[in-house]
């Protein structure tokens, strides 16, 4: 394939032979677009050597669109400011720099992309006062727009120290154009408070600040494997479905897996309902399917899905609730979006019954940020590797998302598909609510005037595992002001933040006292079991 070259870097202007393509520098990128005939764009920096073509061909036949060294050159942790914003997204914490993994992080001096993207999505913006800044903007900007984003040590054979960082100001155009202006302010608020930069130079990064974005959000970005795959091959298809107390929804379920376009292998239901309410004979009316139909009397939703795990026999495990609706052809659209992309792990969107769908322009196919647990499907392997359901969280809130952070920290490749909608009914009994865990949900905290979505023990001791402490810290704060966050007319937002500001003392009280139990939660846990 051809590949450009285009050098970065402190020795841009050196010469250098590349017989795979043409040789730009940076000051020629606006009008290279245009005309070229390459099939991808490297951005290299000289210093690091010259690039292994092997290396470079093998990933542009291989999945991906986008590839980098960037967390082995040090844009670990960059934009700082990010951790003001969005300090619990999963993407922002940053796995291993000596393995491949999803990271938007990109170099400047180490990033291969295909011209497809670029023709898509746009160039870097040419307004940062650094590239380094701007490079990080694009890699945010692409991996949010569906471009698949891969941080691969062994682009570079070399590392070097001496990578440009992006400026203060650069940072906050980052937060100003790929989230908004009022977080930019928030950022440079908290980062003045907490001694991340010094008033003095956030007033004169604000000075340097445009009034708005320079472009346009490109639409999703539309790859040729985003077409699927013409034929399944056969997969074993394990759907796991924990249930309590909840059979008028259960049913409904397992007559949706009946009218599945491509049947489950099998259907292991791990049953925790009390046994006076069970239903031994289920199985029996569900002819077309298979299913293990396991009971425990101890209920707990990570150890019950841990059980019905370790039973199954698929190479692929299909997670749902027990309360959910599902489409004819979902099992088969997961399918091909694993298949398509070559990926690990494919999600779907989970849809409120009395919400409406995601909007039409976010049902792409982009790299997954969430683990949902009642629509995700994994290759087996996947668990083999990073174990299973922690049991810090058996009645706790948040297990998706800890088994979700080690599978993403393990390097593996998610997809996430809007498209692919389950419809939750959210039952008024079983599930978390049997332990009183989802009491208050965030929707009620901001449509009810006195309920507060305060953060669980169990999230508190998932971001004290894989996030830094500014972070964690930020998290709680900002779960802290949205307590005085509310919906509805002017009026009825003022009300929900006057009685917010009332509960602040208590508030501030209840927050302190579980991230103290969340410290004594780290004394005993994680409690990770292995698959075989």
């Amino acid at each position: 394939m051809l590949t450009d070259l285009l050098l970065t870097g402190p020795s841009a202007g050196e010469s250098i032979s590349w017989p795979h393509g043409e040789v730009l520098r940076v000051e020629s990128l606006g009008g290279w677009l245009a005309g070229t005939r390459a099939d991808a764009l490297l951005f290299w920096d000289s210093r690091l050597g010259i690039p292994d073509a092997r290396v470079l061909e093998g990933l542009l036949h291989g999945r991906g669109d986008v590839w980098h060294a960037g967390l082995r050159l040090g844009t670990g942790g960059q934009p700082g400011l990010l951790d003001f914003v969005a300090p619990n997204w999963m993407l922002n914490c940053d796995p291993p720099a000596d393995i491949e993994a999803t990271s938007w992080r990109v170099s400047p001096a180490a990033c291969l992309v295909r011209t497809t993207v670029l023709r898509q999505l746009g160039l870097p913006c040419n307004d940062f006062d650094t590239l380094a800044g701007a490079m990080l903007e694009w890699g945010h900007r692409a991996i949010k727009c569906g471009a698949f984003v891969r941080h691969v040590p062994r682009l570079v054979r070399s590392s070097t120290n001496d990578v440009e960082s992006p400026s203060l100001v650069d940072e906050l155009r980052f937060i100003s154009y790929r989230y908004s202006r009022f977080w930019a302010q928030w950022a440079s608020a908290r980062a003045g408070l907490t001694g991340y930069a010094s008033p003095g130079q956030l007033l004169r990064a604000w000075r340097s600040l445009p009034a708005q974005r320079p472009y346009a959000e490109p639409a999703a970005y539309r790859s040729e494997r985003s077409l699927g795959v013409p034929e399944l091959p056969r997969a074993r298809v394990t759907v796991l479905i924990p249930t309590l107390n909840r059979y008028p929804y259960l049913h409904v379920v397992l007559e949706n897996l009946c009218a599945q376009t491509l049947p489950p292998h099998e259907v292991i239901l791990i049953d925790q309902s009390d046994a006076d309410r069970r239903e031994p004979d289920l199985a029996a009316k569900y002819p077309d399917l298979t299913i293990r139909h396991l009971f425990r009397d101890s209920p707990g939703q990570c150890s019950s899905r841990n059980a019905g795990l370790r039973a199954s026999t698929g190479d692929f495990i299909m997670f749902l609730d027990d309360d959910d609706e599902l489409v004819p052809d979902l099992i088969e659209r997961h399918l091909r979006n694993l298949y398509a992309f070559d990926a690990d792990v494919a999600s779907g969107s989970i849809v409120e019954v009395g919400q409406s769908a995601p909007p039409a322009g976010e049902q792409f196919t982009r790299a997954s940020d969430v683990f949902p647990t009642g629509n995700s499907l994994v290759r087996r392997e996947v668990l083999q590797r990073t174990g299973l359901f922690d049991l810090a969280f058996d009645r706790a809130p948040r297990a998706d998302g800890e088994l979700g952070m080690r599978v993403y920290l393990s390097g593996a490749f998610m997809v996430l598909d809007q498209s692919v909608p389950v419809m939750h009914h959210r039952a008024s009994e079983g599930g978390l609510r049997t332990h009183r865990a989802r009491a208050v949900t965030y929707r009620m905290s901001r449509e009810m005037l006195r309920h507060r979505n305060l953060p669980h023990i169990s999230e508190i001791y998932l971001l004290s595992r894989y996030f830094t402490e500014r972070q964690l810290r930020e998290s709680l704060w900002l779960r802290t002001f949205g307590t005085l966050a509310g919906r509805g007319t002017a009026a009825r937002r003022a009300v929900k933040a006057l009685i917010g500001g009332v509960q602040l003392p208590d508030t501030l009280k209840q927050i302190a006292e579980r991230r103290r139990a969340s410290e004594e939660w780290l004394t005993r846990f994680p409690q990770i079991e292995t698959l075989d």
